[in-house]
This record gives C-alpha cells, sequence and structure tokens, in this order.
C-alpha cells in the first residue's frame, strides 16, 4: 500500500463524515485519490469493516453480515408514520416535487409537520422553487437518506416489480389496477364490437 492510499484510509478513518473524492483530494494536496480508494474498496472487501461509496461520498461501514452484532448498541429506532413513509417515497422517485404534487400524487393534504420531520431526519432537503406562479418549493433526497438506506444512487430504489414481488403494494392499490386494465379490456372489446356491426 502506497502513501496516498495510506494518507486517503487515515482521512477517511478520522473524518466526522463521509467525504467526498474532491474533498478527499483538496485535503492531500490536490492528490487524484479515486485510484486509491478503489485501491481500498478491493482491500476491505473480505474484513469486518467496508469501503463504500453513497451518494458520491466514501464512508467505511460495518459489513452487512456482521451488522447484527452491533444494531444493538448503536442503532436509534426511527420510526415514520405512514404519511411520512408516503412523502419520503414521493419525494425519492419523482424528485424535484413540490409540496402539491406530493399531495396530488397522495391525494390527501400532507401536513407541514410530516415535512419538518423528513428535512429534521436530514433525508430530504429544500431544493430550490419552481418556475411557476407562486414559485412553490421543491424538495429533493439527501446523500444521508442515500446512506441510511444502503443506496449508492437513486437509480437503486426498486422497480414496480421488485416492490410487488416483496408484497410491498397495498393490495387495494394492485385491486384498482386490474380493475382499471378491465375497464380498458372492456372498452377495447366494445370498440372492436361496434366497428364489426358497422
Amino acid at each position: 500500500m502506497d502513501d496516498l492510499t495510506r494518507a486517503v484510509e487515515a482521512a477517511l478513518f478520522a473524518a466526522e463524515q463521509p467525504m467526498t473524492a474532491d474533498q478527499l483530494g483538496a485535503l492531500l494536496n490536490g492528490a487524484a485519490v479515486l485510484p486509491a480508494l478503489r485501491e481500498l474498496v478491493d482491500h476491505y472487501a473480505e474484513r469486518g469493516v467496508h469501503l463504500v461509496e453513497r451518494g458520491g461520498r466514501w464512508q467505511f461501514q460495518t459489513a452487512p453480515d456482521l451488522a447484527h452484532l452491533l444494531r444493538r448498541t448503536r442503532e436509534q429506532p426511527r420510526r415514520l408514520s405512514r404519511a411520512a413513509t408516503e412523502v419520503l417515497a414521493i419525494i425519492a422517485y419523482h424528485e424535484p416535487v413540490s409540496r402539491a404534487q406530493i399531495e396530488a400524487i397522495r391525494g390527501v393534504q400532507t401536513a407541514k409537520g410530516t415535512l419538518d420531520v423528513l428535512l429534521e431526519a436530514g433525508w430530504v432537503r429544500v431544493a430550490g422553487r419552481r418556475d411557476v406562479p407562486g414559485r412553490p418549493v421543491i424538495y429533493a433526497t439527501t446523500p444521508d437518506f442515500l446512506s441510511q438506506f444502503g443506496l449508492a444512487s437513486r437509480r437503486d430504489l426498486p422497480g414496480i416489480d421488485e416492490l410487488r414481488a416483496a408484497g410491498l403494494l397495498d393490495p387495494v392499490d394492485e385491486a384498482i389496477e386490474a380493475l382499471a386494465r378491465g375497464e380498458e379490456a372492456a372498452e377495447h372489446g366494445a370498440l372492436a364490437k361496434d366497428g364489426e356491426s358497422a
């Protein structure tokens, strides 16, 4: 292991927060740190801690197969209400999104406190304002959200088929979707019969 790799390793261990490659490079006098990061990823691959990239920021974390050993002492349960979970999912899948868009997707009003909980947790941030009349605030997820859920990027969010296979979709939603497909098929069949009789 060369001196640069050792310096990157030391910087990451001493850092209070995950660091980007640019931050590490600046700390180490403009050094190109990506090769050192790749070497460290390989070096720690079979150890009790892994070097991982989450949302463009690098950090050491407990190996997934050993996490259960530390969970009891360190984990603080953070329970989200159903509304907060729905809002977080909408922001993650549709960001940047305004409160009005969140409410349109959910079909109900969203309490200010719901967004405040997500902002306070550090999983959601104010991403700016939309260029429309009233200039509503828009929300997006944060690197802490990616880190909390073990995602390298939003592209790693599960798709509809994965959610359905895991049984995470609401059966009522699936029934409504099936009903809508049935109505579309019935309308299509009625149009075909009208065409035959004409």
